[in-house]
Parts: C-alpha cells; structure tokens; sequence
C-alpha cells in the first residue's frame, strides 16, 4: 500500500509529520508524493490561527473525491486536538481523526489497515526528512507554560515538556548518518528547555551538540527575549558551528500592549537584549515577529511599535494581524481593532520593514559568504544557497548562485546584486 501526508503549519508539525512518515515505513507502507497513487492520505493540520485553520479544513474537504474512490483518508494534528468532535460531525467521511494525545494509538489504525501482527511507535530515530537533504529540523520539547492571553497552543499543545538530553543526542546522531549537514533547534519556547528536567538547560544542550562536531551548521529558533541569558549568548559567541542567528518574537514595543498579552518583558528590555548580542557579536541577525491590531491597540500604541522597530532595525522581521481564538483571554477582551485598521496598520509596518531589509541586502552586495547549497531551482535557473543569514523555512529569502553546484556542498559566493527578497551570488 502506498501513502501520502500533506503536512501544514510550522517545523514543529512538519517533525510530527516526519514522525508519522517513519512509523508507516514501520508498516511496509510506501510514501509517495503523488496523491493520486496513494492508497492512505494524511492531512497533518494547523489550528492555530483563522487562515491556518481554513487551510486545514478545506484541506480535508479537497479530499472526499478520493474516499469516494476508496482510499483511506487521515486526519491528525492541532486542528482534530481542537476541534476533533466538530470535525466528526461535520465532515464525517474521514476515516480516522487523529489528536495530539492520541498518537501513540497510532499503531492500532495501522495494524488494522495492514493486518500487521507487529506494533510500533513514533521514533525520532527512524523519521524521514522531509526537508531535503541539507537541512533538517532539531525539537527539542513541546508544548508551552507562557500562556501568552492571544495564543492557542497550551490548549493544544500542553504544558512545556523538554525531552531528556540523551535522546536528543541520539537524534542528532541519526540525522547526522543520513548526511544531514544543518539541524536547527526548534520548540514552542526553545529557550526553556531544561526547565522540568535537572541541571539542564539550552546553554548546556547546546555546548554538548556543539561539541558532538557532527554540523557545521546548529541554528536555533524562537527564544523567549527575558529567557535569553549571558551565558546563552556566551554560548553562541563560544561556538563557530552555532550561527550567530537569534529568532526573538517580541509581538510589540507597547508596555501596555505586552502587559494585556501576557508577555514579560518591555521594549527597553529587549533594546538591551539586542544592543548585547550585537557588542558580542558583530555579524550577528535579530529576527522577530509582531502581533497587529491586538485588542487595545491604539494609534499611540502603533506609532510606538513604527518608530521602535525603526530604531532597532531587525534584520528580519514577520507581522502577523490579530486573530480571536476561542479559549484564549485575548477572545473576551474589549476594544478589538477593525479588520480594515489591522490591515492598514500591518502594511506600514511591512513597508518600514521592506526599506529596512532592502538597505540590509544592498549593503551585503559586494562581499562573500559561505554558503550551503540547498537545491537547484527550475525557475531562476540557478541554485538556491543559504548563508547565516538566512534561515531553512523560507521567511529569509535564499541567495541564488548561477554554475555547477553540489547540493550539500559548502562553497564561498560574492554577493553580486540584490533582488528584493533575495540576494544573487557569483561562485569564488
């Protein structure tokens, strides 16, 4: 039998995918990519936010033609943890809804379609990289204790939970012997790892994958900006394999703002935070994310938010409108914004945004990077490199370099040119 997912959402649901892909491996079932071949068809979905969860259903949707035609159909992930009994009654030629919770169950679903004696679990050991063969993904725990007052993920995610040193150790191990020559470290909050274990934390773990010397590249993602301490930082500064690449999502500079969001911390925390990392480190790229239109916000508020964001001038920098979550604290509030505001107050910050990352790439023009070869892109007609600078999930952009190429290869690229997003580099 053959199966296919289609995975949506973030790098931490595109592991459960890569987790569900290696346990059907478990099972003889073959994984293609060409849905019309399948047998199985798993929908991995998103219920994060609107748009992500409209995606995830008309997802689902798209795929009773197919159970018409016999083939089994799946549902798991963050939406069915949500929402898992509506979905049931409202979309019922699904043929098993999967929740978080209920993955290690997975094993009953597939000894029933394959009538396996044998019984398997998820195996970090034994997932298949979706990404390709430069670059795969690191989690290093799940869940989340912020409860931000906007954000849905302890409800479907749970408590903060890191996994015990070792295993991840292995993991690294593993990805390593399947010619892996990026990891990046992702969790709901990377920067807690640690806090339910003992004598563990990220600046540990970190020293000892470092030390592992199996990638030249470890890059870590979504560090909370109050958690990020000296000796983190110390950590980054101590080790070349760890990029000096740090993903801080402050959501806004408004103290009132962050306050009704549930978030630590104020802007002059975080300009510390920031002028710190970059006195250690002269290279170093601050990415992070914004939360607009959140109930309360006023003109004041987002005027603060434009001339602080001008001010520190992110290397990378994502926004994001206000979505209502049911569940959330942020659901009940009063004083929402108007869509019509959110999108005028989202296209400013973007436009800020735009000048300062177009003057970020005209002032790389000219010098050279080491550069990972990532694929070879049918479109430019060129491959697509990643420096540093620019992160595996496609938010950085890529610098697109011309000639014969190895995919995996390191190689030494001048910057010729920008092209908006993107960077275009001559081989050196």
């Amino acid at each position: 039998m053959k199966i296919g997912i289609i995975s949506l959402g973030c790098a931490k649901n595109l592991v459960d995918s890569e987790l569900f892909l290696g346990l059907c491996q478990k099972y003889n079932l073959e994984i293609t990519n060409n849905i019309n071949d399948s047998d199985i068809i798993c929908v991995n979905t998103c219920g994060f936010i609107d748009s992500a969860k409209l995606e995830s259903i008309d997802t689902i949707l798209d795929l009773e033609n197919y159970h018409l035609k016999g083939k089994i159909v799946i549902a798991m992930g963050c939406l069915v943890e949500r929402y898992k009994e509506n979905l049931i009654s409202e979309i019922d030629f699904v043929d098993y809804y999967v929740p978080i919770r209920d993955y290690d169950k997975f094993d009953e679903i597939f000894k029933e379609i394959t009538n396996s004696k044998e019984s398997h679990k998820f195996s970090y050991t034994s997932r298949v990289i979706s990404t390709g063969s430069t670059s795969a993904y690191l989690r290093i725990g799940d869940g989340c204790d912020n409860k931000c007052s906007y954000c849905a993920i302890p409800l479907i995610r749970g408590a903060y939970r890191s996994r015990p040193i070792e295993d991840i150790l292995n993991e690294e191990k593993y990805l390593a012997s399947l010619g892996i020559k990026e990891i990046t470290i992702i969790s709901q909050d990377t920067s807690k790892y640690g806090i339910d274990l003992k004598d563990v934390n990220l600046s540990i773990l970190l020293d000892k994958l470092a030390l592992m010397n199996l990638f030249k590249t470890i890059r870590v993602l979504y560090l909370y900006p109050d958690e990020i301490t000296d000796e983190l930082i110390d950590t980054f500064v101590k080790h070349d394999s760890i990029v000096n690449y740090f993903d801080i999502p402050i959501q806004h500079a408004s103290f009132k703002l962050l306050k009704r969001m549930n978030r630590r911390g104020s802007k002059e925390t975080v300009r510390e935070l920031v002028n710190k990392i970059r006195s250690k480190m002269s290279d170093a790229i601050i990415r992070t994310t914004l939360i607009i239109g959140f109930p309360g916000e006023t003109y004041k508020d987002h005027e603060e938010l434009k001339e602080f964001i001008s001010e520190i001038r992110f290397e990378r920098l994502g926004a994001f409108t206000y979505s209502d979550e049911e569940g959330t604290k942020s659901y009940t509030m009063d004083k929402k914004v108007s869509e019509k505001t959110k999108n005028k107050r989202y296209n400013e910050i973007i436009e800020i945004q735009n000048e300062i990352a177009t003057a970020f790439n005209k002032s790389r023009v000219g010098k050279v990077y080491e550069v990972l070869v990532e694929s070879y892109d049918e479109n430019m007609l060129m491959f697509k490199t990643r420096s540093i600078y620019e992160a595996p999930d496609d938010a950085d952009g890529y610098i697109y370099v011309p000639g014969d190429l190895k995919t995996g290869d390191y190689v030494n690229v001048r910057i010729i040119s920008d092209y908006e997003y993107d960077l275009i580099g001559e081989l050196i």
